[in-house]
């Protein structure tokens, strides 16, 4: 029974908005004549001497799910260990709205928010480390170990 439902929404898999699309085409590349075809050149010792460049890191479009987890395991601790799947986000949303990023607000290409979204790749998270349960479709539950956390 469990394979016949969303991992990631509950949803019975044949109304799921996750659903598993067609891979996409293999794209045609053109194959490399002789003239892109490059050697590979040798460092010089000016360059192995000189102290590596400064790594810049891109600002984050979206809040990753790990940052949502533990308000989860929160909200549903709050509630005696489980909520419907929507309360849950709901209360989510209420706690963490104003330090959402813009790009939480955007939608997947599925249709979902992409907070919702990164909510239920951390719920994935908290059922592999065993402190969520996968019970009933529907429901997200703490366990044993993610009520003492």
């Amino acid at each position: 029974m469990a394979d016949e439902y969303c991992d990631l929404c509950d949803l019975p898999k044949a109304h799921c908005i996750h659903g598993m699309p067609p891979a996409p085409p293999p794209e045609a590349r053109p194959a490399p004549t002789r003239a892109t075809v490059r050697k590979a050149s040798t460092p010089r010792a000016s360059a192995a001497a000189s102290p590596a460049a400064p790594v810049r890191r891109a600002p984050r479009r979206w809040t990753q799910p790990e940052a949502i987890a533990p308000v989860i395991v929160a909200v549903l601790d709050e509630a005696g260990g489980e909520l419907p799947a929507d309360d849950v986000l709901e209360a989510v949303e209420s706690r963490i709205g104003d330090q959402l990023l813009e790009g939480d607000r955007q939608l997947t290409p599925e249709g979902e928010l992409r907070w919702r979204y990164a909510a239920r790749r951390a719920r994935q998270q908290l059922i592999q480390q065993g402190l969520m349960a996968k019970s009933r479709p529907g429901i997200w539950e703490l366990t044993a170990a993610g009520r003492t956390s």
